[in-house]
């Protein structure tokens, strides 16, 4: 099994808790879905959320899924004027014989903006 790299983004209509776990738990499961992966495939997780959110932590949502024995991060992006706002963005690491060229990277909504090279 090769360690890969998945990349995602979502923006958030609005700060709210209960908000962010539906799309970050969105986010998440087309990631597992696109790349038929498991729980057990997950090596680790990072989340990164603008400057503007503040409402939870975009792990939790993770966790509310069931991934439970992941480790996951989360970290503040960088606050750059005229960034896209209320974003949450995440690097998995996975476990897969996939090629880099066929992993999907996932980016819903709005988000499909900020990455156009990758985004499936």
């Amino acid at each position: 099994m090769a360690v890969r790299a998945v990349r995602g983004a979502v923006q958030l209509e609005r700060d709210e808790a209960g908000h962010m776990d539906e799309q970050v738990g969105a986010l998440l499961t087309a990631i597992l879905e696109r790349n038929d992966l498991t729980a057990d495939d997950l090596i680790s997780i990072w989340f990164t959320a603008t400057p503007d959110l503040h409402s939870d932590f975009p792990a939790a949502a993770a966790r509310k899924l069931g991934i439970v024995d992941v480790p996951l991060i989360c970290a503040q992006e960088l606050d750059i004027e005229g960034a896209m706002p209320r974003v949450v963005r995440v690097l998995a690491h996975i476990e897969s014989d996939r090629p880099r060229a066929e992993i999907a990277h996932v980016y819903l909504g709005a988000a499909g903006a900020l990455r156009k090279d990758i985004a499936q």
